[in-house]
């Protein structure tokens, strides 16, 4: 089945209009399909994957390899359903809804906040700057996740519920090492601390060089919603900040205006949704 057969193969045939028709519908499907999983799946690895196998798939199609063909579409699936379990921070919105929020209408549409609630901006961050600086300078291990465009009301679940205004004395209070909610991040929405002690699953991906569990879950909650993560560490004081699966290290100094930037920029998923 594999020697080629120029007699058979619709790559010797093009003038066959049925193959020309087989050959685009083919193509449709396959962008079709690729779609939501290029959303799914963000990083390089699996989209070559998926993009590589379909190729030689159709090439193995053309040239009339069946034997080809049928390992090319195993190779897929079982390629598919390694990288869902590999990845679970991921695929589990599909499950969960966690990614991607839960629809409202349509596969791809996240749960947004309903409404824009206006509060001084500016005051918010200089009271999360304060906090951050000195909890960095006394190496006090924190992790703030201020939510953005997706509604974090069902992380808030596995945490406590606090409810307050952001101030600095009050989230120094929490990841006092004394108090029952240190340990676990905190969610602000707008101007609200709305929930403390919240565990996040941390990122599956291989990382270079040392990550302790803060930073791990720091990774993990941005690869799966649109919000900035704030983490100090509690061995060095350092200051880093996550956003759409990337972690960067900040200069005290540069915190605000890199914060500011960061909580103005668009998502990745907004711009795959449009």
């Amino acid at each position: 089945m594999l020697i080629l057969d120029i007699n058979t193969s619709p790559a010797f045939h093009l003038e066959d209009s049925t193959n020309w028709i087989s050959l685009i519908v083919a193509v449709l499907i396959a962008a079709a399909l690729d779609f939501p999983l290029y959303v799914i799946f963000r990083r390089t690895l699996p989209r070559t994957f998926i993009l590589v196998t379909e190729l030689a798939l159709i090439a193995c199609w053309l040239f009339g390899l069946t034997l080809g063909v049928i390992a090319c579409a195993i190779g897929l699936v079982v390629g598919l359903i390694s990288f869902f379990i590999a990845n679970l921070n991921e695929s589990r919105g599909l499950v969960a809804n966690n990614m991607l929020g839960k629809a409202k209408s349509g596969l791809f549409k996240r749960k947004r906040n309903q409404a824009e609630v206006l509060f001084d901006r500016d005051a918010v961050y200089e009271e999360i700057r304060d906090a951050v600086i000195t909890m960095s300078n006394q190496k006090v291990g924190a992790i703030i996740t201020l939510e953005k465009k997706d509604s974090m009301s069902e992380f808030c679940h596995n945490g406590t519920m606090i409810n307050a205004p952001v101030t600095s004395e009050l989230l120094q209070t929490i990841f006092y090492k004394g108090t029952r909610l240190h340990d676990g991040a905190v969610i602000i929405r707008n101007d609200t601390i709305l929930a403390a002690a919240v565990a996040y699953l941390p990122t599956t991906r291989p990382l270079t060089g040392k990550y302790g569990l803060r930073h791990r879950a720091a990774i993990g909650i941005s690869e799966q919603v649109d919000a900035v993560t704030v983490v100090v560490s509690e061995e060095t004081g350092r200051i880093s900040i996550a956003y759409q699966g990337n972690l960067d290290t900040i200069a005290p100094n540069d915190f605000l205006p890199r914060l500011k930037e960061m909580m103005a920029m668009h998502s990745v998923l907004d711009e795959s949704n449009l």
